[in-house]
């Protein structure tokens, strides 16, 4: 087993606190990336023979990044990490403006499957991106207690501790961020002048709110990590780290790509998410255009691509035992889990399963398996919609955690750590 990797984890809670939206979080990997001497390329102009080298795509919320070996053969399949940017939370409305009982409020929708109770009395910030005229985006981040919803107090609800905290998402998680009467516009207002533009020139925008406080070790002896969005920016972070080892020790012979989409959390059925065309398009002009290959070439290179998805998975909960399945029992620190569901679920079969092993084996890291009770369906990933839409041998990993789609979720310090040394190994083979 490796020496923990201190350095990695607090690099990582440094990427998850700079990274509030998957905006952002696209943003800092492709800096990271553009550090480490990769390209961007736009899909709109013309890719031609580059040679070897890094490179990337952005489009809104989601990044394809890759990098093409000395030598790489125009049949030469691919390594992808999959994973996605995006993170349950509450989201501003078109017309977020409102107001009762003189207080100034915030209209929200929730993003995904957020714990509500989650979201409750906490001091919240405000990011996103807005976006000008003439089709340009500029990024806020408002890293301070600007808003709150507050829960009501145990005074005006006498049963809630003993009948359960009952919240209706359209009136309960409206936040409150000031006194006095409503004003139209100002929330937009505010959000361009922290941005440093004209109000005037913000046509349209995706705010969303996020917790303020820093994320942090935790534990007698620092042995596990509170952040918000590790579901699932750990495996964001872990990819970009295994890419840019793979940039200094080198690759095997596939070609290494990490896929870092948006909208998991709602479906992938986005043109940024896994269940659109970017990934595929991509490949596709990396082979035929990049490795002046051929249509031959690029059927070859799908049928030797093996792609890891990787996302969050579920430790076991001390104080609800009972909710897991009784012969598999991941905990944190004990290395990423590989998720398996027979209906598919999880794309892992037992192919997956055996590159997965041999990954930890070289990496010299553990291993667990996360397998749902047959009495409580499993949630799912972007791994079964990629290897259904590009016919690749796909596998489901995941460092494990509790609280997962909390504002603020709880992992092991250890294992994000583990997670990117077996990436570095996956993208090496």
């Amino acid at each position: 087993m490796p020496i923990f990797d201190r350095a990695h984890t607090d690099d990582l809670l440094t990427f998850l606190a700079a990274s509030p939206t998957p905006y952002h979080a696209v943003a800092n990997a492709a800096a990271r990336l553009d550090a480490a001497g990769f390209r961007q390329l736009r899909q709109a102009a013309a890719w031609d023979a580059a040679g070897a080298g890094g490179f990337y795509v952005i489009r809104g919320a989601a990044l394809i990044a890759w990098y093409v070996p000395e030598g790489a053969a125009p049949h030469a399949g691919f390594r992808i990490i999959g994973a996605h940017t995006d993170s349950p939370n509450l989201r501003i409305k078109p017309r977020p403006d409102t107001g009762s009982a003189g207080f100034r409020q915030v209209g929200v929708e929730l993003y995904g499957g957020p714990l509500l109770n989650s979201w409750l009395d906490r001091d919240l910030g405000l990011a996103g991106r807005l976006v000008l005229r003439g089709g340009d985006a500029t990024l806020v981040h408002v890293d301070r207690a600007l808003m709150r919803v507050p829960q009501l107090a145990v005074h005006l609800d006498r049963g809630v501790n003993d009948n359960g905290l009952l919240l209706d998402k359209q009136q309960h998680l409206t936040p409150v961020w000031g006194l006095g009467p409503v004003e139209d516009g100002a929330l937009v207002e505010f959000a361009a002048k922290e941005a440093g533009v004209a109000a005037g020139d913000v046509l349209g925008w995706d705010l969303m709110l996020h917790d303020v406080t820093p994320p942090a070790y935790l534990g007698r002896d620092l042995e596990m990590i509170a952040a918000p969005r590790m579901d699932n920016l750990v495996s964001v972070h872990a990819g970009v780290q295994a890419l840019l080892a793979a940039t200094q020790i080198g690759a095997g012979a596939a070609i290494p790509v990490l896929a870092a989409f948006d909208h998991e959390e709602t479906g992938s059925e986005s043109d940024t998410g896994a269940g659109g065309p970017l990934l595929g398009n991509v490949l596709s002009r990396v082979t035929q255009s990049q490795l002046a290959g051929s249509t031959d070439d690029l059927a070859r290179a799908m049928a030797a691509t093996v792609c890891m998805s990787s996302d969050m998975s579920h430790a076991v909960h001390p104080n609800y035992p009972e909710r897991h399945e009784p012969g598999h029992r991941p905990a944190l620190n004990r290395g990423p889990a590989l998720k398996i569901n027979v209906n598919q679920r999880y794309a892992t079969d037992g192919l997956g399963r055996a590159i997965w092993a041999d990954v930890c084996e070289r990496a010299g890291i553990p291993s667990q398996f996360f397998v749902s009770k047959n009495s409580m369906p499993c949630g799912t990933t972007i791994g079964p919609i990629t290897a259904a839409k590009l016919g690749v041998t796909t596998f489901d990993v995941g460092i494990t955690a509790l609280s997962m789609h909390s504002a603020r979720e709880l992992g092991g310090a250890d294992d994000p750590f583990l997670l990117a040394s077996a990436a570095a190994v996956f993208f090496a083979e």
